[in-house]
């Protein structure tokens, strides 16, 4: 494996990225999460989300150092979170006690600054109601088990918990992506408005489907389906600084750029995030390795 980038390397790349969605990069944001969090062991992934209301940012995703063990109170000491007595706080140490974690990665925005904590554990998935009874998670995931269930979604390979807007998206696996029936039931299920066939064609290639859930309400905020990048559907609907981005950004592996493409429902909204993946580790080669394209 390659010796690790430094910050200055990994900065200027955040910087071309930003470029490309004409978007400024400051360093008084930007620097003070690289200088936490390296050195750059695994991956770091660019993305960006497309359409009024969403667009306005570049966010990177940076895997955590194998040196620290804990990202939160790695976070909570470096001044990128606030302390809180919301059991936001304590969540990620509930998972660490019952699940076998893979890896950590974080997630920051250019301009918002540290929002994210993945935890990825895609060789000891766990089913709705383990993590429902963590005593932190929120309710809406036990109130939603049965939904889960009925669409093939039992099986919850990473996790992030969002100390930003105080949230948590469970990631479930579908290997197989899903049927082309259940996608549409699907959001009927959850009151979201019927989509047209080629967004259905498009998300139901899904290798992962998640969902946005509260501790204020049992509501699910949103659900989205990641796959490998649509590029015909992203250029035909959005605009074109996202296309200028997803096919532009810089990336240190042989071949060509790995990119994915989401598709994000809400009760007002359909919208795109797209991301890139500037660097790899090893266990996201292995997991999207098995993507079809």
């Amino acid at each position: 494996m390659p010796a690790p980038a430094d910050v200055h390397t990994v900065h200027a790349a955040i910087e071309e990225a930003a470029g490309l969605l004409n978007l400024p990069c400051p360093p008084d944001t930007v620097l003070p999460v690289l200088k936490a969090f390296e050195p750059f062991e695994g991956g770091v992934i660019f993305s960006a989300s497309a359409g009024e209301g969403h667009a306005g940012d570049l966010d990177l995703t940076i895997q955590v150092p194998r040196a620290v063990t804990d990202p939160y109170a790695h976070a909570l000491a470096h001044g990128l979170v606030p302390r809180t007595g919301h059991p936001v706080s304590t969540l990620l140490a509930e998972l660490a006690r019952h699940v076998a974690v893979d890896e950590y990665l974080i997630d920051f925005g250019v301009i918002a600054g540290f929002n994210k904590i993945y935890v990825h554990f895609p060789r000891d998935p766990q089913s709705v109601a383990r993590l429902a009874a963590l005593p932190s998670m929120p309710r809406a995931l036990a109130d939603h088990a049965d939904l889960f269930a009925r669409h093939g979604l039992d099986r919850v390979a990473m996790l992030s918990v969002d100390y930003r807007k105080r949230t948590v998206n469970p990631y479930f696996a579908c290997p197989d992506g899903l049927a082309a029936r259940t996608l549409p039931a699907l959001l009927a299920d959850l009151g979201l408005p019927a989509p047209d066939d080629e967004l259905v064609e498009s998300a139901r290639k899904t290798f992962r489907t998640y969902v946005t859930l509260g501790w204020e309400s049992s509501r699910i905020e949103r659900i989205s389906f990641a796959r490998a990048l649509d590029l015909p559907l992203v250029t035909a609907r959005t605009e074109p600084e996202i296309v200028r981005f997803v096919t532009g950004t810089p990336y240190t592996y042989d071949g060509e750029r790995f990119s994915i493409s989401i598709v994000k429902w809400s009760a007002d909204d359909t919208w795109f995030n797209v991301g890139s993946y500037y660097q790899f580790g090893p266990l996201q080669r292995e997991v999207l390795g098995k993507v079809p394209r």
